[in-house]
């Protein structure tokens, strides 16, 4: 098998005309979108986890009913239930505004500047760097999913 066969598949392969500059920099913008994905994993755990709390206090509310403290219990569930975590906003709200307002126009503009720059193929960088890392010929090495070897 030639090394161009061995290679990444089409869509991992660098355009035409694509500079070793522009794959660094597509490779950047790329890691700041995973960066930003991740956080937003977080923003969602945030908001379930809080979710969760909340819902949680249900249970403490009538625990302390049931202890004979109406008033401890109708102060949480006053004070706390239902509370926003910041002014005017619940935690959909929070991710609501940080997906129109960051996320989507990031992750637009992402695939929009791989598109202008590289027909819009992903990953180059780091296809880039699994060719140059990987050893050729060997079978937990190869280029595409395709390309693995059957058994022996």
């Amino acid at each position: 098998m030639s090394e161009q066969q061995d290679g990444p598949d089409r869509d991992h392969r660098r355009p035409e005309g694509v500079t070793d500059e522009i794959v660094e920099a597509l490779g950047a913008l790329s890691k700041a979108l995973e960066t930003t994905e991740r956080a937003r994993g977080h923003l969602y755990s945030f908001h379930q986890l809080t979710g969760t709390a909340d819902m949680e206090l249900d249970q403490a509310v009538e625990m302390l009913r049931k202890a004979g403290h109406e008033e401890h219990a109708e102060r949480v569930r006053r004070e706390v239930l239902g509370r926003n975590v910041i002014p005017g906003h619940w935690t959909f709200q929070i991710v609501e505004a940080y997906n129109a307002t960051y996320y989507e126009p990031f992750k637009e503009l992402e695939a929009a500047v791989r598109q202008d720059l590289a027909q819009g193929r992903d990953h180059l960088y780091e296809a880039e760097m699994k060719e140059e890392r990987r050893t050729h010929g060997h079978p937990d090495h190869t280029a595409t999913p395709s390309s693995t070897p059957g058994p022996a």
